[in-house]
């Protein structure tokens, strides 16, 4: 495929304001897509140039960026960055500089290019990186210039999530959008949408099937649902109920094969480099030869031997200093979970049984701590269990099926969360998602914004709806800092995966996530959720460890909301 045709699709997908147009269109382009060429296409429209959890960014700057197409084109970088100041989008600036009126690079070509200046390292390399996207700007036309800068800024704009692209999958191959499920469950368990299609390409849907987990690709967390109380949990569960302490930390999924490990974020980020005493332990404690567990990693105070809340747990996620930081708050990994042991997947094994080989496989406790829990039958063990998880700081307490399986990327009653009650009316924070925002007035006019369009995900319909606008809860700092964040991934209209009766002065991507607390959920017909927080307010950004998808579901609100009449 020439990079040309595939620019025209991105062109398409970006002007586009509705989902089922943007599966239409992801559709037709895979139909055109060979199978060699698939996996290229897939990580492209990611604006990647590997699958999400290998660690290859191709690491340029918009001033590097500038500088390329300074030298593509032939005009001074300062004539360039003048351009972007009023443009606000380098991708519009290439394409107005463009002198080519076609270009015929393949997109093997454009993906190996890329590919090899993510691996650039050593003296000399801003220089090579430069010269290499020059070199590929001069091949192409002005819209495949437009697409093409915008990769190693990540900044695509294309509005598509992963279900989109599994949609688009399936009415391509498997002719109906609605077999998106066989995929998905294979999705879950590899991470990898380029590997996907390129089965898919070669071995059709029985090929996808066999598909299994791997030490080394992170699976998918399951997730969790809300119930409101230990008896309503116990008669969902047909009476016995797994029992393990709620941490506010953050997801670690350890992959150790042999003397390697590698860990990995909740949003499939690897992290191992930001984690070496999670190493360390895992290196000491962990007999195994392959294995797979998932945890979560808790600050820790050495001194005052307390945890440490989410807050300052937080302060590990960083890329410089982290000897240092881990010296003055170590981790501890608390191992809930085992999917895989010595070359076999235990994700089919009920759970009890996989809480037997978990204990069997972590000695000690100096960094790693198992978390067997326990089973019970009696709502009043679960509440003192609860109040007991409360004493010690911790969020309460996640609940679950005895004999249930780890479903990957699963969200549904197998878990749940009984977390306790906070200082509005609500039992549970909300995670929202941020759709847009409005322009301040007054003191925040200085802010850039004043109120947040807030949304939160309908998981059936792969979209995103509005639920409030936030106002409160924010400081100066964190009102500026929004601003900053959010005008990286402004758009110049509705993305096509929010579903929204308002309009805020600027659009954004839906990718930040934050925790807010309201004193109720109402009926609204001003929300596309067709609910409302009544008096919301912003807790905490919830960083990079939360992908949008994962914000709180329609179906989760709805639940909240109707729980509010059984107190």
């Amino acid at each position: 495929m020439i990079f040309g045709k595939l620019a025209e699709y991105f062109e398409k997908l970006e002007s586009t304001s509705s989902r089922l147009s943007l599966i239409d269109i992801m559709s037709k382009l895979f139909d055109e897509v060979k199978a060699q060429e698939i996996t290229q296409v897939v990580y492209l429209l990611q604006g990647r140039v590997a699958p999400f959890y290998e660690p290859i960014e191709i690491g340029m700057s918009e001033k590097l960026v500038a500088a390329s197409l300074a030298r593509a084109y032939g005009v001074g970088r300062e004539q360039v960055l003048k351009e972007y100041g009023k443009l606000g989008d380098l991708g519009v600036v290439a394409e107005k500089l463009s002198k080519s009126k076609e270009g015929n690079l393949k997109v093997d070509e454009v993906f190996e290019t890329l590919l090899g200046i993510a691996k650039l390292s050593g003296v000399g390399t801003v220089e090579k990186k430069v010269t290499s996207l020059a070199g590929l700007l001069q091949k192409v036309d002005g819209v495949g210039a437009k697409h093409l800068v915008r990769i190693p800024l990540g900044a695509s704009r294309l509005g598509i999530g992963d279900p989109t692209i599994l949609d688009g999958f399936a009415q391509s191959k498997l002719g109906d959008r609605s077999k998106r499920k066989s995929l998905e469950g294979a999705y879950n368990k590899v991470s990898d949408l380029g590997l996907l299609g390129e089965t898919l390409w070669s071995g059709g849907e029985k090929a996808v099937a066999k598909l299994e987990v791997s030490v080394g690709r992170p699976i998918r967390s399951q997730l969790a649902e809300r119930l409101p109380d230990p008896k309503t949990i116990l008669e969902k569960f047909a009476g016995s109920a797994h029992i393990q302490n709620k941490l506010d930390g953050f997801r670690v999924q350890i992959h150790k094969n042999g003397d390697k490990v590698r860990l990995f974020s909740r949003n499939l980020e690897e992290t191992t480099l930001m984690f070496p005493d999670i190493i360390k332990g895992v290196l000491s404690q962990v007999k195994a030869k392959s294995i797979i567990l998932d945890s979560e990693a808790l600050a820790f105070n050495p001194v005052s031997e307390e945890f440490l809340p989410f807050q300052e747990t937080t302060k590990r996620r960083r890329k410089y200093g982290i000897e240092e930081m881990a010296a003055k708050l170590p981790l501890k990994a608390f191992v809930f979970d085992i999917m895989y042991l010595n070359g076999k997947s235990l994700m089919d094994l009920p759970l009890e049984a996989r809480i037997k080989k978990l204990e069997s496989s972590i000695i000690g406790e100096e960094v790693l701590i198992s978390q067997p829990g326990e089973i019970t039958d009696s709502p009043d063990r679960i509440q003192e269990l609860f109040d007991d998880a409360l004493t010690k700081g911790l969020e309460g307490l996640i609940v679950k099926r005895p004999d249930s399986k780890y479903e990957a990327g699963g969200r549904n009653f197998n878990w749940v969360k009984l977390k306790r009650h906070s200082s509005g009316e609500l039992s549970d924070t909300i995670d929202c998602v941020i759709l847009g925002y409005i322009f301040g007035k007054g003191k925040r006019s200085s802010f850039g914004a004043g109120a947040l369009l807030v949304g939160v995900y309908d998981d059936k319909k792969d979209e995103f709806v509005t639920v409030s606008k936030i106002g409160t809860g924010l400081t100066d700092e964190e009102w500026r800092e929004i601003h900053k964040r959010a005008d990286k991934i402004k758009v110049d209209h509705k993305p096509a995966r929010v579903n929204s009766i308002l309009t805020p002065s600027v659009w954004i991507a839906p990718e930040i996530v934050i925790e807010v607390l309201a004193d109720e959920i109402t009926r609204s017909p001003t929300h596309t959720a067709h609910y409302a927080l009544r008096f919301p307010r912003l807790v905490k950004f919830r960083g990079s460890d939360k992908m949008a998808e994962d914000a709180t579901t329609v179906k989760e609100l709805i639940e909240m909301y109707q729980q509010q009449f059984k107190k």
